[in-house]
């Protein structure tokens, strides 16, 4: 098999992979703002690089990126937290201040898609889909984790949700947040060239969440700081690098082989 990518395959080359593996592997991330120091696709990105790291060290194929995401209203407290009214109606990480829409899209309409790209890897005889997401959105997980339980259940095919971050416990990340200095690392190492913290005001100047939509882990689990400033250890243009980014990367695939290869050693088959 010359490549990983499923649209870059030949049929044959398609049909003998799964005959050795019939595994496949399905990156998902929304095209969102990540500030204006990162490019939109930042979790879909993460997500392709994941998935194609894995199909490498696992067996499989990838399908392409799936550039779809949803986000909710973000609920009074959690808009107090970020220096808003609790009344504001923020979706997602759309702040006010941002030169430019997400492409989100409700959180129905994406299952509905995901429901028939399911289907339609189901129909290709895939016994485990791994879908590997990128954004962090309650309802997006949420809506993943429903399907992958119900293809489970109801088709001959094991889907697994993988989740292409570390949790705020592990000791290489302060926690994931958004835009901040775990993100621009893991850009870093991945798209050099796509990150320019130069779009970012000199370090001396904090970062107010409302101005720059950069929020830290611990103010989105309810501990913003006094001023809803980014804390300095998640400050992008203080805390990251590629080197870091990779560190993290590594991480990440470690953490989540042993799961697939769990899942297809339940299947009854040893991968790569």
């Amino acid at each position: 098999m010359r490549t990983v990518q499923f649209e870059l395959l030949r049929p044959t080359e398609i049909v003998a992979e799964r005959e050795r593996c019939p595994l496949v592997y399905v990156p998902v991330g929304p095209l969102e703002w990540h500030s204006l120091h990162l490019p939109m696709g930042t979790d879909g990105l993460n997500a392709t690089y994941t998935a194609r790291r894995l199909a490498e060290r696992t067996g499989g194929v990838v399908m392409p990126t799936f550039f779809w995401g949803t986000e909710r209203e973000r609920p009074p407290d959690m808009a107090r937290d970020l220096g808003f009214a609790a009344g504001d109606y923020i979706v997602g990480m759309d702040f006010p201040n941002n030169i430019l829409k997400s492409l989100y899209c409700r959180e129905e309409f994406l299952a509905l898609l995901m429901r028939e790209l399911l289907g339609q890897l189901v129909e290709l005889k895939y016994k485990l889909i791994v879908i590997v997401n990128g954004h962090g959105a309650t309802n997006q997980i949420e809506t993943l984790r429903r399907l992958s339980i119900e293809f489970s259940a109801c088709s001959p095919a094991r889907v697994l949700l993988a989740l292409a971050w570390l949790p705020t416990d592990d000791v290489l990340v302060i926690g994931p947040g958004h835009a901040d200095a775990v993100e621009t690392s893991i850009m870093m190492a991945l798209h050099p060239e796509c990150v320019d913290l130069s779009q970012l005001p000199p370090p001396t100047q904090p970062l107010r969440n409302q101005d720059w939509a950069i929020v830290d882990d611990l103010t989105f689990r309810g501990q913003p700081t006094p001023d809803h400033t980014v804390r300095l250890e998640a400050d992008p243009r203080l805390n990251a690098s590629a080197e870091h980014g990779q560190r993290i990367l590594n991480r990440i695939l470690d953490e989540l082989e042993k799961s697939v290869r769990a899942e297809l050693q339940r299947l009854g088959y040893a991968g790569s």
